[in-house]
C-alpha cells in the first residue's frame, strides 16, 4: 500500500519542517508548499490530506480551501490558525474544513487529527467507489442500441436525469426496458447516492399497496402490530419507481396526487403530515390518455405525472439494434453459464431479425438465454432458436394414415429422430419432443435405445 500523501501549506519554514518531521515518523509522504499557488499546484497532482495555514503571502486560507474542495471534494483539510482567528476557523469548517488547530499547537495532537482525517478520506473514497460500482451498470453509454431512435432516447435520458423535475412518466409496450430506464434516470442524477425504491402497482391489493407506499401506524388495521415506514418515506433523497401505474385504483390515485402536489403525506392511520424529497418515476404499458377518457385514470394525476414524458419504442421500430442485443446477451450468458459460445451464424441472425418480437427486448433476452442453455455448439444456429418450448402444442396437424399406425413404433421413431437431431443431447431432444429429460430417458430405456456417438469421435 502506498503511503498517504499529506500537503503542508504554511509560509513559515520552521513550522513546515517540524510538521514534516513528525508525520514522517508515521511513514506518511509529506510535501511542503509556502504559497497558495504552490499549494494548488500540488493539490492538482493529488493529495489525501492538507494542513492549511489561514495566512499566506498570496491568498487567504478560505480561498485556497474552496479551490482545493473544487478539485476534490473528498480531500480532508485541517486549518492552521492564530489565536485571534478562531472565528475564521469556524467559518472554514462551515465551508468544508475537517477541523482546525490554533498556533502554537501540540504536534501529538496534530498527529492524532491527521490520522483521523486520513481515515475519513479513505472512507469517503471507498463510499464513492462503491456508489460508482453500483451506478456503473446503468451508465447511459452502456444502454444497448445505436439506432436513431435509441440515440434520441439516450439523449433524453441524460437530460431527464439532470433535470430537477420531480415526476417522470415512462410509456411503451411491455418489455421495452422501462424499469431499466428508471434506474438509468436515478443513477445518472444528483439523487444517485440516495435510495432507489420500486413497487409494482398491480402486484398488491389496494389496502396493502397504500401501506407499502405510505407506511402505517401501529394499530392502523388488524395486523398493524408496529409502525412501518412506506417506500416513499424510505426513499427520501432518492427515487420511487411506480411500475404499472395504470393498474392503480382511483382511490389510491387521489392520495398519490395529493402527495405529488404537496410533497407531504400521512401514514395509514396517522394524523401527522410527513415531508420527503423524492423523485417519482412512473411507468405503464397502457394508453393512459385512453384510460382517462374511459374514466379509469384521473386526468389531473395523468398530467401531474407527465411533467417529463418518455416513450420507449418497440423493438420492431429499431430492428437494427437486434444484432447488438443478441451479441450482448450471448456475452452475458457466457459469463453466467460459464460457456464459450463464440457467436451466432449469419442465417440465425437473419432469422432473429425477421421476427416480430411482440415481447420486445425482454423476449430477445429470454430466447437467447434458452438457446444458450440448450446449445453445446460453438455457435448458435437457426435450430437453436426454433426448438419448440417444452409442453408447447405442435403447430402442424398430424393426420392419421388410412392404414393406421403402430403407436409404439411411431413413438420410438420420434425419439430416435429427436436424439439424432440433437446429437444425442437428451435435454435438447426432450425440447424437440415437448417432454422433459426424465420422460425422454424413460423412453430410451423402454425402447432399448442407445445415445448416438458424436460424429467426430474416433473409432475404437
Amino acid at each position: 500500500m502506498n503511503p498517504a500523501r499529506v500537503l503542508v501549506v504554511d509560509d513559515e519554514a520552521l513550522i513546515r519542517w517540524s510538521i514534516k518531521e513528525r508525520l514522517s515518523e508515521a511513514r506518511l509522504r509529506v510535501r511542503e508548499a509556502e504559497t497558495a499557488a504552490e499549494a494548488l499546484a500540488a493539490a492538482e497532482e493529488g493529495v489525501d490530506l492538507v494542513l492549511l495555514d489561514y495566512r499566506l503571502p498570496d491568498a487567504d486560507g478560505l480561498t485556497v480551501l474552496k479551490r482545493i474542495k473544487d478539485l476534490d471534494p473528498d480531500t480532508v483539510v485541517l486549518m492552521l490558525t492564530g489565536h485571534g482567528s478562531v472565528g475564521v476557523a469556524v467559518e472554514a469548517m462551515k465551508q468544508g474544513a475537517f477541523h482546525y488547530l490554533t498556533k502554537p499547537f501540540d504536534l501529538e495532537e496534530l498527529a492524532v487529527l491527521v490520522d483521523k482525517g486520513l481515515e475519513t478520506t479513505r472512507l469517503r473514497r471507498e463510499v464513492k467507489a462503491l456508489r460508482a460500482s453500483r451506478s456503473e451498470p446503468y451508465a447511459i453509454e452502456r444502454i444497448i442500441g445505436e439506432s436513431e431512435a435509441m440515440r434520441q432516447i439516450k439523449a433524453l435520458l441524460a437530460r431527464i436525469a439532470a433535470s430537477p423535475a420531480s415526476t417522470v412518466l415512462l410509456t411503451g409496450e411491455s418489455g421495452t426496458g422501462k424499469d431499466l430506464a428508471a434506474k438509468v434516470i436515478h443513477f445518472n442524477s444528483p439523487r444517485a447516492a440516495g435510495p432507489f425504491m420500486t413497487i409494482t402497482c398491480s402486484a398488491l391489493p389496494e389496502t396493502l399497496l397504500e401501506s407499502e407506499l405510505f407506511g402505517h401506524e401501529r394499530g392502523a388495521f388488524t395486523d398493524a402490530r408496529q409502525q412501518k415506514k412506506g417506500l416513499i418515506e424510505l426513499a427520501d433523497g432518492g427515487t420511487v419507481f411506480l411500475d404499472e401505474i395504470g393498474e392503480m385504483v382511483p382511490a389510491l390515485q387521489a392520495k398519490l396526487l395529493r402527495f405529488l402536489e404537496d410533497r407531504q403525506f400521512k401514514r395509514v392511520g396517522g394524523s401527522v403530515d410527513l415531508h420527503v424529497d423524492v423523485r417519482v418515476v412512473a411507468a405503464t404499458n397502457r394508453n393512459l390518455e385512453q384510460e382517462v377518457q374511459n374514466g379509469k385514470f384521473r386526468e389531473d394525476l395523468f398530467y401531474r405525472l407527465k411533467v417529463l414524458p418518455l416513450y420507449l419504442p418497440a423493438l420492431r421500430d429499431r430492428t437494427g439494434d437486434i444484432p447488438l442485443l443478441v451479441r450482448y446477451y450471448i456475452d452475458s450468458f457466457n459469463r453466467e453459464f460459464r460457456k464459450n459460445v463464440r457467436g451466432i451464424t449469419p442465417d440465425a441472425m437473419r432469422y432473429l431479425e425477421s421476427q416480430a418480437w411482440p415481447g420486445n427486448v425482454r423476449e430477445v433476452r429470454n430466447v437467447v438465454e434458452r438457446a444458450m442453455l440448450l446449445s453445446d455448439a460453438p455457435e448458435l444456429t437457426v435450430e437453436d432458436f426454433t426448438l419448440p418450448a417444452a409442453g408447447a402444442p405442435v403447430s402442424q396437424e398430424f393426420k392419421l394414415p388410412a392404414g393406421g399406425i403402430r403407436l409404439d413404433e411411431l413413438e420410438r421413431s420420434l425419439v430416435e429422430q429427436a436424439l439424432a437431431r440433437a446429437g444425442g443431447n437428451q435435454t435438447r431432444a426432450a425440447t424437440l419432443l415437448g417432454l422433459n429429460r426424465d420422460q425422454v430417458r424413460y423412453r430410451i430405456e423402454k425402447f432399448g435405445l442407445t445415445k448416438p456417438e458424436p460424429a467426430n469421435r474416433a473409432p475404437r
